[in-house]
């Protein structure tokens, strides 16, 4: 029985329709349900994440009567009345096939390689599976899905190395300390990418935090989510000789920290290296403050450069892994797959 995909995405709609079809996980079965009821599909699997939303589907009908149902049933189960262009895309075999495999893989995702979706994937599949929904076709095709990333991934480089600024800032981090768990952080600022980046370094290690921000509420509160201490903004260089790693990112208009500040400081450290992370726009570091001994630098064009350079050793990776996937398809289908979709995938027809 053939597998159709219907569904949208980061490449073909914006967040603010993505979400008007978000699936919360209560409601999957029971949309599994309806549409298994319906005769729309004789199994099913309904992927809803941030980025995207899809039907994956095992039935019976033409394909082009399928992909009507299927828009229909998406419409009216989100009672979505504006007219679709080209954010719903529908895909019939192989090239469904090659999608699913491509998602789990990580290479239709907005972060090339990452991981994250491929335990979406399998969420989605075990939540239809355990309710009944899902039978030889769509078990077939998601277990052999998953051992595709799973050979993707020990075989290719395309999920080695970091892409994001706050991973490529752990990274850095590992690379001057060696290892994390001795070292203190200083947060500077109460942003989310200052956030993130604070809980990548916790969970490689680092041993605490420290957080301070010109509204000491908001250090308070984001301090007891990150299992930290505040510390008053005024009060912070008091810390300095027990800090590591600084973080910071204010929306001050000025430098909060310069050469004539921090010279001095650098004496109670007896040496010990410190890292300083400026992803401040405009810089919240004076850049001269590079050229002190033992102290590294990096702001956010510095951490975009290198996130850049992994990413394009990830690029370089992408048609090996789309090799890999065309010979799986094949294998699967027991027949040459024939031509395959791009990357990015088709739209559907015409409009509701």
């Amino acid at each position: 029985m053939p597998i159709v995909v219907i569904g949208l995405s980061h490449h073909s709609a914006p967040v603010t329709v993505r979400e008007r079809f978000a699936f919360a996980e209560a409601r999957v079965p029971a949309a599994l349900q309806s549409l298994r009821e319906s005769g729309l599909a004789d199994e099913a699997v309904i992927l809803s994440t941030c980025n995207r939303v899809e039907i994956y589907a095992a039935t019976a009908l033409e394909p082009a009567k399928a992909f009507g149902a299927l828009r229909e049933f998406l419409v009216t189960c989100h009672h979505y009345p504006e007219p679709f262009t080209e954010q719903l895309y529908t895909l019939g075999e192989p090239q469904s096939l090659h999608h699913l495999f491509r998602v789990a893989c990580g290479l239709d995702s907005m972060v090339l390689g990452e991981t994250e979706i491929l335990g979406q994937l399998k969420k989605a599949y075990h939540l239809a599976l355990q309710n009944g929904h899902t039978g030889t076709c769509l078990n077939k095709a998601f277990q052999r899905a998953f051992n595709v990333a799973k050979h993707i991934r020990t075989q290719t480089n395309i999920q080695r190395g970091s892409v994001s600024v706050g991973s490529v800032a752990v990274d850095l981090a590992e690379k001057i300390f060696s290892r994390l768990s001795e070292r203190q952080v200083l947060i500077i600022g109460a942003g989310d990418t200052s956030e993130k980046t604070a809980r990548a370094l916790l969970s490689r290690g680092a041993r605490s935090l420290l957080v301070t921000n010109r509204s000491h509420e908001r250090a308070v509160a984001l301090a007891r989510d990150l299992g930290g201490r505040a510390v008053a903004f005024e009060d912070w260089a008091t810390e300095f000789a027990h800090i590591d790693i600084i973080l910071s990112s204010t929306s001050a208009p000025h430098y909060i920290l310069d050469r004539a500040r921090l010279e001095p400081l650098l004496k109670l450290r007896r040496h010990r290296p410190l890292l300083l992370i400026d992803i401040a726009v405009p810089r919240d570091i004076e850049p001269e403050v590079n050229f002190l001994e033992n102290v590294f630098l990096y702001n956010i064009d510095d951490l975009q450069a290198i996130a850049d350079d992994y990413l394009k050793q990830r690029q370089a990776e992408v048609a090996r892994c789309e090799q890999i996937i065309r010979e799986k398809v094949e294998a699967l289908l027991g027949r040459p797959a024939g031509p395959q979709s791009p990357p990015a995938v088709q739209p559907a027809f015409g409009r509701h």
